[in-house]
């Protein structure tokens, strides 16, 4: 079965087609400025050099998913005769509240639920349900399949989701931790344990997933027990532009100083916070690494948050878990950022974390990165969400 893998934002849409029956790539592309001027639509077959890039008006994602379908099924460029060969579609669906704690095949319930979700994921669900509206449209009879961002961490114990305010809050909005990356957190857990040959149900895991946006994941026993990402992403780690978890005063005294609605307070929280905040110079890891070459103490400020507030969690999670076995490190900055990966295990020796600082040398590859005597693993596993999104797609289709 050849399952297409869609992945919606509010102006962008990422896709992937993959063969399941030995889960091969056949294509992957990108659609950019949905609605906006210069759209733009670049497709990648494997196995060819050359990018089929199209710019043409996409006032919406009907018109964007439309092009993708031409170029999946281009002469040269495509991967399929026609759209038939497409058995099955599964979307990144980022919130499904308590509704949902694993992929569904999704009829007119869910759909029903996504959107009484929306409140969840203002920014989120809309676009995904956009999404799934046009496949249903263009594809019609095709099943589809949404997996949820919240999904993996509706392992969570109460304990570790509930906020300490009033209950009626939690009972009446759900109001709780949902936490968000699931899919990634899910996939690199699955794979260290493969890379250790230890079933994971016998494995206590640390999951970094360190990029533009971050977090951290406790998972025991091959289930998440607690996760840094909170009711909304802006929760846990300091990340590129968002501030993570601080002072709820905070906001409300920011708003009284510089006479903002609380709505305002939150966009710069979410926007113009975290190491862009910090450093005043970028939210790219790299843009930080260059100022520090040059001297720029703010950057180097800004990054040393950044490791503290990883540190941070995995000494919570190891005491959480009574120990740990391995910690993984995924996403942009996790899986390609050497100093990143040093700076945050240099001052966790004591624990029996020992990064070994030649392994550490690599950028982007599944690998081992401890010392031959380090108590816990540490491993760099670059993470494939979509992955995880067409194998739940099969099983639920085939």
């Amino acid at each position: 079965m050849k399952v297409l893998v869609i992945n919606c934002g509010s102006s962008s849409l990422k896709y992937q087609v993959l063969d399941m029956t030995n889960e091969t790539l056949l294509a992957k592309g990108l659609v950019e400025r949905i609605g906006m001027d210069g759209s733009v639509l670049k497709h990648e077959k494997t196995n060819v050099d050359d990018k089929f890039i199209q710019e043409t008006p996409m006032k919406n994602h009907k018109d964007a998913i439309t092009n993708v379908m031409n170029a999946l099924t281009d002469s040269i460029y495509g991967v399929v005769k026609n759209m038939q060969e497409i058995g099955a579609v599964g979307h990144r669906v980022v919130h499904a509240g308590e509704k949902y704690a694993q992929s569904v095949v999704i009829d007119d319930k869910v759909i029903a639920a996504l959107t009484e979700c929306i409140e969840l994921a203002p920014l989120h669900n809309p676009p995904n349900l956009l999404g799934i509206a046009a496949c249903q449209e263009l594809m019609p009879g095709v099943p589809e399949v949404a997996v949820f961002d919240t999904a993996f961490h509706q392992t969570m114990p109460p304990e570790s989701y509930i906020y300490a305010i009033p209950y009626e809050y939690y009972t009446k909005y759900g109001i709780r931790r949902y936490g968000f990356h699931g899919t990634s957190h899910k996939y690199v857990a699955e794979r260290a344990a493969d890379m250790l040959g230890v079933n994971i149900a016998d494995l206590k895991l640390i999951t970094c997933h360190l990029g533009n946006g971050a977090s951290v994941s406790a998972i025991k026993r091959g289930k998440c027990i607690d996760t840094s990402m909170g009711f909304t992403p802006l929760a846990g780690l300091a990340m590129g532009t968002r501030s993570g978890s601080i002072d709820p005063a905070i906001i409300s005294f920011i708003a009284d100083k510089d006479g903002l609605s609380a709505d305002e307070v939150l966009d710069i929280l979410n926007k113009k916070s975290g190491v862009l905040g910090i450093s005043g110079i970028s939210s790219d890891f790299r843009d930080i690494a260059a100022a520090i070459e040059d001297g720029n103490l703010r950057a180097e400020l800004a990054l040393r948050v950044f490791a503290h507030r990883v540190r941070y969690y995995i000494g919570a999670y190891i005491a959480e878990m009574n120990g740990v076995d391995a910690i993984i490190f995924t996403a942009g900055v996790g899986e390609n950022d050497v100093n990143m990966r040093d700076v945050i295990c240099s001052e966790l020796g004591n624990l029996g974390i020992k990064l070994d600082l030649v392994k550490n040398k690599v950028r982007g590859k599944e690998t081992i990165i401890s010392r031959d005597d380090s108590k816990v693993a540490i491993l760099l596993i670059p993470t494939n969400e979509e992955l995880v999104i067409a194998r739940d797609t099969y099983e639920l289709t085939k």
